[in-house]
């Protein structure tokens, strides 16, 4: 900001604060929302650091601070650690600020490599076939209009604990928790459990709904270094001897982005330092039912303190909005009342529906057609990745590409972007302020049945990668 515009400012608050009343955090606040609205603080402009305008005011360092945290709460400024406090315009903030969405409201002509959805298969059909059966069935469909307990109905739980299950894993319904999809269960886990100010610890590089989620809640998460199974456990001993370490979140199997999955003996390491460190564990399996053989779950090494996530949105329908949470005993009457404070419980008629699929192998069919896709549509494109360095598992829907110097991910992104494709950089998933890895993550799982265009999407990538710009221009 401008010596003259800083000037300026400075007279304006401290008019709010002699002519003003009510608490001076909100005269302080009400006074700049009204320059940003009307524009004498421009978009973009860096606001003074709390005790230069502390100074300059006469007031405390925590009266500019909870009035710059008002207008935070209001939108109106994005607040970035090491960087200061700065008005908020369009395109502002960095994409780990900006969050990340499920949904992209992508040109028709654009081909979307940038998200791990479920592809479109027979659950269209299956869906039908199902409501179908449901409007011929009275009883069932009155008790879907009444309320349900909180965790769910019985026999939504014992599905939910079906699902769950793999191994030597094996459930107790009486521990499952139904919820509105795996982001619910998450946020409602963070909720119960977590308080503003705690510090969670999860890998640097990390699925972006927990960013989102964390940021809401006012939790620090700290990124702890990962090899190529995941995190690393010195790491996470390391972060928790030097800071009040409250819960661990991570992704042991398909880790988001890199594709790592955690050895049984990493498993048990980490178990361990959580144990010793009385850490409670946040377990996201969302992309893991994909690992037809995968490991069991951290809720077999450290299951007194082991919160597991998962959902049918990678396997079935994101749209259904289905997901579990299998918790501790001693756990599930507190996060049973966050789901009850978010939205009283989980929507019956996709628990039904969910349930049914669980319980007649439709689920399983599906998953495993799921599963036969990711494989067939990676064999068609993974030879245009050769000679390329990338990460991925047979049963990932994405490619962790790392990307050759001189460029840079975003080049890449921008590049593929003015070509019609989208890609995820490592940006959207970075934690911290450590330097963030030149990667890119690139997904076949794109609703498209066109298999032309998965092939152009991924050659148009090879060539931007390749420094071979201009080679696929159609």
């Amino acid at each position: 900001m401008a010596v003259k515009p800083i000037i300026d400012t400075v007279s304006m608050l401290r008019e709010a604060l002699t002519s003003g009343h009510g608490a001076k955090y909100k005269r302080l606040a009400g006074s700049m929302e009204i320059g940003i609205l009307e524009g004498s603080i421009e978009g973009g402009a860096k606001l003074p650091p709390h005790r230069n305008l502390a100074d300059r005011l006469g007031v405390t360092i925590g009266t500019v601070s909870r009035a710059y945290a008002e207008l935070e709460r209001m939108g109106l400024v994005v607040a970035r650690v090491g960087d200061g406090t700065f008005v908020r315009q369009r395109d502002l903030e960095r994409k780990r600020d900006a969050g990340f969405s499920n949904f992209v409201e992508e040109r028709p002509e654009q081909f979307d490599m940038s998200r791990n959805m479920h592809i479109p298969g027979l659950e269209t059909s299956l869906l039908a076939q199902s409501l179908m059966d449901l409007a011929h069935d009275p009883h069932t469909l009155a008790e879907l209009t009444l309320y349900t307990p909180d965790a769910g109905l019985p026999r939504y739980r014992q599905a939910g604990a079906d699902w769950l299950a793999h191994g030597d894993f094996r459930p107790q319904a009486e521990q499952v928790l139904c919820v509105n999809g795996g982001q619910h269960g998450l946020l409602c886990t963070l909720m119960a459990l977590l308080r503003a100010g705690d510090s969670l610890v999860t890998e640097q590089l990390t699925y972006p709904g927990l960013i989102t989620a964390a940021r809401m809640l006012g939790i620090k998460l700290l990124g702890a270094s990962m090899d190529e199974e995941g995190i690393i456990p010195a790491s996470l001993d390391e972060l928790c001897r030097h800071n009040r370490v409250t819960a661990l979140y991570c992704t042991p199997t398909l880790q988001n982005p890199t594709t790592g999955v955690m050895s049984a003996r990493r498993r048990e390491a980490i178990a361990a330092i959580c144990r010793e460190h009385n850490l409670l564990i946040i377990e996201d399996e969302a992309h893991a039912v994909l690992v037809e053989d995968r490991p069991p779950p951290l809720s077999c090494y450290a299951p007194e303190r082991t919160i597991l996530i998962g959902s049918l949105s990678k396997a079935m329908a994101a749209g259904l909005r289905v997901g579990y949470l299998h918790a501790p005993a001693t756990l599930v009457g507190r996060i049973s009342a966050t789901l009850r404070a978010s939205c009283w419980m989980a929507t019956p008629l996709a628990m039904e529906l969910a349930t049914n699929w669980i319980s007649n192998g439709i689920a399983a069919k599906l998953l495993r057609q799921q599963i036969a896709e990711i494989g067939r549509r990676k064999a068609l494109v993974q030879g245009l990745l050769e000679g390329l360095s990338y990460r991925t598992h047979p049963q990932c829907p994405h490619f962790w590409i790392e990307v050759p110097e001189p460029w840079r991910a975003s080049d890449v992104e921008v590049d593929l972007k003015q070509k019609n494709c989208l890609i995820a950089t490592a940006e959207a998933f970075a934690v911290g302020r450590a330097a963030v890895p030149q990667f890119v993550r690139a997904s076949v799982s794109n609703a498209s049945h066109s298999d032309q265009l998965l092939l152009q999407g991924f050659q148009a990538l090879a060539a931007t990668l390749r420094q071979d710009i201009g080679q696929f221009d159609e």
